[in-house]
């Protein structure tokens, strides 16, 4: 079955800087026609999307976090990341990697001193 594992998240001061990995495995590989995405999920809130990335390399974010968040991918390792820079107390949640309908299972960020 086609997975896609989150790695990378812990905890990190206010203003740190964290880069998430999100592996594609069981069968599939990275293409450039695939939609890719990052959302999070606060606690106790629904899921929101942060970052996409469209076939051709156009790359979209959401106000809250434009200017310190980066997705990009790299094809022959299988492999999506998201670069968030100058993290803040409220990027605290679980973020989820989405490879055209396929779901990671989450990795959780916890920003706090």
């Amino acid at each position: 079955q086609v997975r896609l594992v989150e790695s990378g998240g812990g905890l990190v001061q206010p203003g740190g800087s964290l880069r998430l990995a999100c592996t594609l495995s069981g069968g599939a590989s990275m293409a450039s026609s695939f939609v890719m995405r990052w959302f999070r999920q606060k606690p106790g809130k629904d899921r929101e999307w942060v970052a996409q990335m469209l076939p051709g390399g156009a790359t979209y974010y959401p106000d809250a976090v434009k200017g310190r968040f980066a997705i990009s991918r790299d094809n022959a390792n299988n492999k999506i990341f998201l670069q968030m820079n100058s993290l803040k107390p409220e990027d605290t949640a679980v973020y989820y990697c989405k490879v055209n309908h396929n779901w990671g299972q989450g990795t959780q960020v916890t920003v706090s001193s």
